[in-house]
């Protein structure tokens, strides 16, 4: 039997995540991921473009230059553009992982230099995609309050650096604060956590449903804060990565410690459809 209020939680929890794939330069708006080689990189329409823009934008809208370090955009077009709100010609950009991103926005589109493991892109949003109408609805397990769980977290005298895959092939060496403990099915259960500074902490996890009904490659969560170490994890929230929802994002994926021998039939499902679609 679950709670009503506890269940309208939830059930308002995923209405809100299903808006936020949707939304304006959210995941369902990504049209793009091109890898920036050294020297000049052509921005346009045109075909022969080495970062490909929708056929409404100039065949020549600019250039990127990238010498294996830093990227410089030069707007060629007299087609409006801003970085960060300000109209420009010329600007050295910071990449997503600086404390202030150089987002580059015209004509509904966006782009953004991306750090990653495969080496120095550009990631493009496309507002006006037709995915953000189209896409169907997220599909999740009904909400069963047996798997929102109290759990202790247990935070490590020093980080541990753990093993993580990433989708573009990589391993990164990722550091773990601590780990949460918790009773399932009778049975006890740990997962390596990283801690955020709220307190919160973000769960990446395996489990036995993922070669079927759930994302192949685990799922994310992120619990309430823990006060003293106590906090509840939810698995009717547990959710898939952006890697479900789009082929433009790179995401990281749970390490071998924190693949779980217990089916966790809660939370998103991974639609045949959707596995279609992406891979």
């Amino acid at each position: 039997m679950t709670d009503e209020t506890y269940e309208k939680t939830v059930l308002n929890w995923r209405a809100e995540v299903d808006n936020n794939l949707r939304r304006e330069n959210g995941w369902l708006a990504l049209a793009g991921l091109f890898w920036l080689r050294k020297g000049t990189n052509i921005i346009g329409s045109d075909s022969n473009a080495d970062i490909l823009l929708p056929a409404r934008a100039p065949a020549r809208l600019g250039t990127f230059e990238f010498d294996g370090a830093n990227v410089i955009l030069h707007v060629e077009s007299d087609l409006p553009v801003e970085v960060n709100g300000v109209e420009s010609k010329t600007a050295i950009l910071d990449a997503d992982q600086e404390d202030v991103p150089s987002f580059i926005t015209f004509d509904e589109m966006r782009m953004v230099v991306v750090r990653r493991s495969k080496g120095v892109g550009i990631r493009l949003w496309d507002n006006t995609r037709e995915e953000r109408r189209v896409f169907p609805p997220r599909e999740w397990y009904a909400v069963r309050e047996a798997f929102r769980v109290p759990a202790t977290f247990t935070r490590y005298e020093a980080p541990q650096i753990v093993k993580m895959p990433d989708i573009l092939g990589a391993i990164h060496d990722e550091p773990m604060q601590g780990y949460i403990s918790f009773e399932l099915n009778g049975r006890r259960h740990e997962l390596m956590v990283e801690e955020l500074p709220d307190r919160r902490l973000f769960v990446q996890f395996m489990d036995e449903t993922n070669s079927r009904l759930t994302y192949p490659s685990g799922r994310y969560h992120y619990t309430e804060p823990h006060v003293d170490g106590k906090t509840f994890v939810d698995f009717n929230k547990a959710y898939s990565p952006p890697c479900a929802f789009t082929d433009y994002a790179t995401c990281t994926f749970p390490p071998q410690e924190n693949h779980l021998r217990v089916a966790i039939e809660a939370g998103e499902i991974y639609p045949e459809e959707q596995r279609r679609l992406h891979h």
